[in-house]
């Protein structure tokens, strides 16, 4: 269950070792802009020494590596995909052929390895105007897509306009990559509220970006992984009511009727089905009910 990424620069073992405490369902490793130039060689070595030797627990560790229009990508995944990370952030990628050659580079250095196949994913970062326009091929480009993640600092700066804490310069962009990622079936990830200090913006953004149908939400600072997490989690209100959809279910099947309705409104597949995903995600938050 990922509702909440939370960034960590790759340079800085004092926060890393700490990121199985922050709260966060997965960290993300950051060896591209967190990381001064000078410092790329260091932050690959310390990644690789905290993915070789410490425990994450049950928080996910995805390592951004560095843009394929840089020499540092490829020393990335050489030093970071012998410690069979689950999942690797390219960033600035804009088209299909972006993930197709980071995902050759990856199947050879895995089949040099003795890895499984499609064991590592991706998580494409899209951050450019014309990474938005093809989001769904991005999405589609390879089974190892597991998620693409919307960039809106890089994004806004493309597009050149101004980033604000409303977001309206952003919503197309919001709206094209939830389409492209439910239509390739994969989760989708909104990008950070930047100012820390604003706990009901935070509040305000993830409900905003959840409503469109975002699984979930990076974040850059501690300060607002419990905000995403509880925005990005049912409610108790949510799971009784889909554990009462799904009893009314089995109960019309056993009666045999074909039409039923709860609470005066008829339960049709999407309402069906938007329970399932909130019991099976309550489940997986140990929400479920008790038996």
């Amino acid at each position: 269950m990922r509702r909440s990424m939370l960034f960590l620069p790759g340079n800085t073992p004092n926060i890393i070792v700490n990121g199985e405490i922050l709260g966060a369902d997965s960290v993300i490793l950051d060896l591209e802009d967190a990381v001064a130039p000078a410092e790329k060689d260091s932050a690959r070595i310390l990644v690789r020494n905290a993915l070789k030797y410490m425990g994450f627990g049950k928080c996910e560790v995805i390592v951004r590596i560095n843009s394929i229009d840089t020499p540092e990508w490829k020393k990335d995944l050489d030093t970071i995909i012998p410690q069979k990370p689950g999942m690797i952030m390219p960033p600035k990628v804009s088209c299909a052929d972006d993930v197709k050659q980071i995902d050759a580079y990856i199947t050879e250095l895995e089949e040099k390895l003795g890895l499984e196949n499609n064991s590592v994913g991706l998580i494409p970062l899209i951050e450019t105007a014309l990474g938005i326009e093809n989001a769904f091929q991005i999405a589609s480009a390879s089974k190892r897509v597991r998620a693409i993640f919307l960039g809106g600092e890089d994004l806004t700066a493309d597009l050149r306009c101004k980033r604000t804490k409303e977001g309206n310069e952003i919503h197309y962009a919001r709206c094209r990559m939830v389409c492209a990622a439910r239509a390739a079936n994969v989760d989708v990830y909104d990008t950070p509220f930047t100012d820390v200090n604003d706990d009901e913006g935070l509040y305000t953004d993830a409900q905003y970006a959840k409503s469109l149908g975002f699984t979930g939400k990076a974040a850059i600072s501690p300060r607002h992984v419990k905000g995403i997490n509880e925005v990005f989690s049912p409610t108790k209100q949510d799971i009784d009511y889909a554990y009462e959809v799904m009893e009314t279910i089995r109960f019309a099947k056993e009666q045999g009727k074909g039409a039923v309705a709860l609470r005066g409104k008829m339960i049709d597949a999407p309402i069906v089905m938007r329970a399932e995903q909130t019991i099976a995600m309550a489940e997986a938050l140990g929400m479920g009910r008790s038996v």
